[in-house]
């Protein structure tokens, strides 16, 4: 009986079946990281799109008059997303543009850099600060052209009447 349970036999296989769940485990591990930076990658890359899409529309808005700073009442959505998100205010400024010009659409779908389509809302209001004059505050939101929940970037800007 003793001689038996002194023998090795069988004993390479339980090391060799131990070891290679071990680096199994271990390679699950990576291939994980590797997946969730992928996924990171992705998104950054998504949000940086957005945010240089937001900005070319906010310089739209640096390069014309105080006067010329508004939406084509025409182009203002009237449904979710555009009148559920927090920059939305029913008494937007609004004025006819001949052409609807990038700078006068409340709502338009825009190519990225990276080949995806972006929907790019504006919203543009007339506030006053505490002891100031009127200032019309214009806000740029980026959405994912197909799951228009997700918001990708948001700026936001003040122009006066100093602007011309």
């Amino acid at each position: 009986m003793r001689s038996r349970l002194r023998k090795n036999d069988g004993f390479g296989l339980v090391e060799l079946l131990m070891a290679m769940t071990m680096l199994n485990i271990g390679l699950l591990a990576v291939v994980a990281a590797f997946s969730s930076g992928i996924v990171s990658l992705n998104r950054a890359s998504r949000v940086t799109t957005a945010a240089v899409l937001a900005d070319g529309q906010m310089e739209l808005y640096r390069a014309i008059t105080y006067t010329s700073i508004h939406l084509d009442p025409a182009s203002v959505p009237t449904v979710a997303p555009y009148t559920t998100d927090s920059a939305y205010n029913a008494s937007q400024i609004t004025a006819s543009c001949p052409g609807l010009p990038d700078e006068c659409n409340a709502s338009r779908q825009a190519p990225g850099a990276d080949g995806k389509s972006y929907r790019v809302d504006t919203y543009i209001v007339s506030t006053t600060p505490t002891g100031g004059r009127a200032v019309k505050r214009v806000t740029v939101v980026v959405r994912d052209y197909t799951k228009l929940s997700f918001v990708y970037a948001r700026q936001v800007s003040t122009f006066d009447q100093s602007t011309g």
